[in-house]
């Protein structure tokens, strides 16, 4: 889904979290996924839009019982939930754009290209149920690969 502004994605990415806990998801089984640190906020922001209460995780990675878990993709890797939203995927976060230009060569950004579509792929696949992707406009290319 990719929506016009910031608070667009807020606003959607939060009636959706209600929609999932009107279904039955607990909040603990709930994870919102962002690439970077700086992206936590947007998140932070649209899981307070649902009401519901959140816990960003840190390098220990964990859970706690009646709390969305929000934390980077980084993280992501080894956690499983019912619901996921990887949000912010904004070009030049999906791929981060301060990887690309430190890029040397083709064969380089290559790689960053790869790493970063995995690393997109490895947030995705932590949902069990219930997958949500999110970006602002425009929409990275890397969204055109989900959709095929």
């Amino acid at each position: 889904m990719t929506l016009d502004n910031q608070e667009e994605e807020g606003k959607a990415v939060g009636g959706w979290l209600s929609d999932r806990k009107a279904e039955g998801v607990m909040p603990h089984e709930i994870g919102v996924f962002v690439r970077s640190e700086d992206e936590l906020d947007r998140a932070e922001t649209a899981v307070q839009n649902a009401g519901i209460p959140f816990k960003v995780l840190d390098d220990k990675v964990e859970t706690a019982s009646g709390h969305v878990s929000i934390c980077t993709m980084h993280l992501a890797k080894g956690l499983e939930f019912r619901a996921v939203v990887v949000m912010a995927c904004d070009d030049e976060i999906i791929p981060l754009q301060t990887r690309i230009e430190t890029v040397a060569d083709g064969t380089d950004l290559e790689e960053v290209y790869n790493t970063e579509r995995h690393l997109l792929y490895v947030a995705c696949t932590r949902a069990r149920d219930h997958l949500l992707v999110t970006s602002v406009e425009p929409a990275p290319e890397f969204l055109d690969d989900l959709r095929m």
